[in-house]
């Protein structure tokens, strides 16, 4: 079976991407009101910046093909981070190696009180992070703390290390429901210059996790681009055809796309702006990708600020994490009736731009005419 590194490293994206940079009048209109979209040319016309003064219309549609396929839902989860010890060294990354900090990896049993806290606040899915080191973060620690979650959390899913697909199954046995792997940039040259070493710099491996996760029997898949490192079209563009990929080869589980624009992180690292969509930019994307993958979810991260994230849940986004700490134990000074988690300059991976706490996020949703949703599977119902 060919792997997607390979069918990407086969592909000429020159012709899409010319057309999201100088799309024409006529292929904007063709694409806006095409009954559905077959080719990434479709997708690339909506990315353009001839198509920007189209932004309201487009983002009606969007909308009207987010409540035929969602509803008004959006789910509601929680990453808890396990360690910021990493072996790479990512330059936009603060848990790369270079950056020099006290590394923490917190036990199992703290993982449990964690989730413990997360549970008495209304969650009922929750991601598990670690920075990828095969000495703290190994698969039986992982899939302890995925048994130790479990008693607390229906859903428990991952984002770590890529890892081969026995691993996964060990996973899955474990527990986990879903694995999400960030390909960062899809642009090799700038991959191998942002990730100089380590593990990480191998862009096909990576690039693969999604296959390996779903084979090992992962009931959802996520994928995504950190906007800022590359051309956020190209991005796009590959995104995109990634997740088509993935739902024809990999149909057993469900796809998922997370967006995540640079933010600020230890290590100092400047993106060229360029290469970050604004706000406008940024919502142009994410309606032109749900136009061409209706029925993907697309995730929000507390990266961005409550105003953006309230208006895009109302138009395509429909999973959002709430309430996020990025440093290991950072929810240890939430009480149940008061959520304060611990944010630092150091041991954070990226600094977080929407502080409210759960509830105020539910709160928000729910004014605006949007039901959330803590929980979206039962495990005992699946045999």
């Amino acid at each position: 079976m060919q792997t997607f590194s390979e069918f990407l490293r086969a592909s000429d994206f020159s012709t899409p991407l010319a057309r999201a940079h100088s799309a024409t009048p006529a292929q904007i209109n063709a694409a806006l009101h095409a009954e559905k979209f077959d080719t990434l040319e479709d997708l690339a016309a909506l990315l353009s910046p001839q198509a920007a003064p189209l932004l309201e219309p487009m983002a009606q549609r969007a909308q009207r093909v987010t409540r035929a396929h969602f509803g008004k839902t959006v789910r509601l989860f929680v990453p808890l981070y396990l360690s910021n010890a990493c072996v790479n060294n990512c330059k936009y990354c603060g848990f790369g190696t270079r950056n020099k900090f006290e590394r923490t990896t917190i036990s199992p049993e703290e993982a449990e009180r964690q989730v413990e806290i997360l549970a008495a606040h209304g969650f009922r899915s929750l991601l598990l992070v670690s920075g990828e080191h095969p000495k703290f973060a190994n698969q039986a620690y992982i899939e302890d703390c995925i048994t130790r979650a479990l008693k607390h959390m229906p859903s428990v899913g991952l984002e770590i290390a890529p890892a081969d697909v026995e691993a996964y199954r060990g996973f899955v046995a474990a527990g986990a429901d879903s694995l999400t792997a960030f390909q960062e940039t899809y642009h090799e040259p700038t991959y191998l210059e942002m990730h100089p070493s380590g593990p990480k710099r191998d862009f096909a491996y990576r690039l693969d996790t999604q296959q390996r996760a779903s084979l090992g029997g992962m009931r959802r898949v996520g994928l995504g681009a950190l906007f800022g490192l590359h051309d956020w079209r190209f991005e796009t563009l590959c995104l995109a055809a990634h997740a088509r990929w993935l739902m024809k080869h990999c149909w057993r589980s469900a796809v998922t796309i997370s967006l995540p624009r640079m933010r600020p992180a230890a290590g100092g690292f400047s993106p060229e702006q360029k290469n970050i969509p604004n706000d406008r930019q940024f919502t142009q994307l994410i309606c032109a990708l749900r136009l061409f993958l209706p029925n993907v979810g697309l995730t929000l991260s507390t990266r961005e600020a409550p105003q953006l994230r309230d208006h895009l849940a109302h138009i395509a986004v429909t999973q959002m994490s709430a309430g996020a700490s990025t440093e290991p134990g950072g929810y240890s000074r939430c009480l149940k009736d008061r959520w304060e988690h611990t944010t630092h300059d150091n041991g954070e991976q990226f600094g977080v731009a929407d502080e409210r706490s759960p509830r105020e996020v539910a709160r928000a949703l729910r004014e605006g005419g949007l039901e959330p949703v803590w929980k979206d599977f039962d495990a005992s119902l699946v045999k």
